[in-house]
């Protein structure tokens, strides 16, 4: 299974599209037995989104990937766009609704450990996402993916699941006592907006990055995650803002008068 020869050999890809098919369809069975007469039900936004998603890595499997821009967008589908379809279906609470009550309430712990808590805080996708991207075209990284299919399938890996990460710590609609205040998302996000940005006129003015590609490539995979970046993270902060319930703020009771003695 190779992404970086997708246009040579489509049948490769087979086996890689068999991921989101699964997925998503475990998901819709899971959502259908919502509907069941002694549930819930489920929103059919959600199944929705997270059919987008899946959508999404699937499209982003069979893009060819032989320029850079295509490899540009090959990262954007994954890393962003996908993600945000993926967690907006709010996959962690259909699961809890779905498996057995001590596994749900087991996992519930777990995310309450500090290491749980440490790694679903929005500075740690963002050292991930944007960190990984810097990383990936200032070193001779990117160039050794060109050559090893296996390394340009972890790093496509990477970016999808530090992505969802990142996604979820930002915008996740499930409840999370530990979650991040909106505040600090707020920041984070804008600090992910100029990672982005800045890697994008480093690329397209061609300076200090590691990648083997003629100016009109780099220009073009430049402006893929210029624009197309913005574009997911406008969508990403709507999703925060939609999802945002701000806690009522308490009036403190007056103490009762004391009786004149």
């Amino acid at each position: 299974m190779s992404l970086a020869h997708t246009a040579q050999h489509p049948t490769a890809v087979g086996p890689a599209l068999l991921v989101p098919l699964v997925v998503g369809w475990c998901y819709l069975a899971a959502a259908l037995r919502q509907r069941e007469p002694d549930r819930t039900g489920w929103s059919h936004w959600r199944t929705a989104a997270f059919a987008a998603g899946c959508a999404l890595v699937a499209t982003a499997l069979l893009l060819p990937v032989d320029g850079f821009a295509g490899h540009m967008w090959q990262h954007l589908l994954l890393g962003m766009l996908a993600p945000l379809g993926l967690v907006l279906g709010a996959p962690g609470t259909l699961a809890l609704r779905t498996v057995d009550r001590r596994f749900g309430r087991a996992a519930l712990r777990a995310l309450g450990h500090p290491v749980a808590r440490t790694l679903l805080h929005p500075v740690t996708g963002l050292l991930l996402t944007a960190g990984g991207l810097w990383l990936l075209y200032l070193t001779p990284l990117y160039r050794a993916t060109l050559s090893s299919p296996a390394l340009h399938d972890l790093v496509n890996l990477h970016f999808l699941l530090s992505g969802l990460l990142f996604t979820w710590s930002i915008a996740g609609p499930e409840p999370y006592r530990h979650r991040a205040r909106v505040p600090v998302r707020l920041v984070v996000l804008g600090a992910a907006i100029v990672a982005h940005a800045g890697l994008a006129q480093l690329l397209y003015a061609g300076l200090l990055v590691e990648v083997p590609a003629p100016p009109e490539a780099l220009r073009a995979g430049a402006a893929v995650m210029y624009y197309g970046g913005d574009l997911a993270e406008i969508l990403l902060a709507l999703a925060l803002l939609a999802s945002w319930r701000p806690q009522p703020r308490r009036v403190p009771t007056p103490a009762p008068a004391r009786a004149a003695t």
